[in-house]
């Protein structure tokens, strides 16, 4: 067989494993949503959990659109992440902290989780999605990390009480660099010593700042956190 169909079936059982590691959990809480194990899991072993927010583009009643990008997508290339992974989908509309929190309360009730170790990430309108479900249930997670979206400045004091990176594109026209600022500001006002770190992209559009996923530093950054 040629080196080209060898790296092709290579590819395909690579995303076959991948896929594998994933299950669709449907029709248990309002947004279905991916689950990923870690693998080589102990019995007993308590696990951080991982939630990923997508954006617009990934809604939908396909669940298969969110391994489109993101952390789904950094997995399927080939990423290991060594936390309980849950990616849910929403159909249409904003994201929902409460419905978020469901199935957060369904992941601690069905699986070993360390509940000192549970961060939320997302991008464009989940970094929205993130910001909102931090700002009203910021005693339920460790950090976050929020990309190139926004949130409201009336959850400024309860958004200063845990760790949050906030990154943006400098040249992002879907969704401008203030909205990620004036989160930021309100924060510092209530606490000027709050975890708080904003990180302008030089270069970053609304699309290519989805790299993040992809580099350690996201990972680095969220799972030395503990509360």
């Amino acid at each position: 067989m040629k080196t080209k169909q060898l790296f092709i079936v290579f590819l395909v059982l690579v995303s076959s494993l991948s896929f594998s590691q994933l299950k669709a959990i449907k029709n248990k809480t309002e947004y279905p949503f991916w689950i990923k194990i870690p693998t080589n899991s102990r019995e007993n072993e308590k696990h951080p959990v991982l939630i990923f927010l997508h954006g617009k583009s990934l809604s939908g009643t396909d669940l298969n659109r969110v391994r489109r990008y993101g952390v789904l997508r950094a997995m399927d290339k080939g990423r290991n992440i060594p936390a309980i992974v849950v990616a849910p989908q929403l159909a249409k509309g904003s994201w929902n902290p409460d419905k978020v929190l469901e199935i957060l309360e369904y992941v601690k009730k069905n699986y070993n989780v360390d509940e000192s170790r549970i961060y939320v990430c997302g991008m464009s309108l989940g970094g929205y999605g993130t910001l909102h479900f931090a700002g009203k249930h910021a005693d339920k997670i460790t950090a976050a990390v929020a990309i190139c979206g926004g949130g409201n400045v009336s959850d400024g004091c309860k958004l200063a009480t845990i760790p949050l990176w906030i990154q943006h594109g400098d040249v992002d026209y879907i969704v401008p660099m203030s909205e990620s600022k004036k989160v930021v500001d309100a924060i510092k006002k209530c606490d000027e010593n709050a975890d708080v770190t904003l990180t302008i992209i030089k270069g970053g559009n609304h699309g290519n700042v989805e790299r993040l996923f992809h580099e350690d530093a996201l990972y680095d950054w969220l799972f030395k956190q503990k509360r």
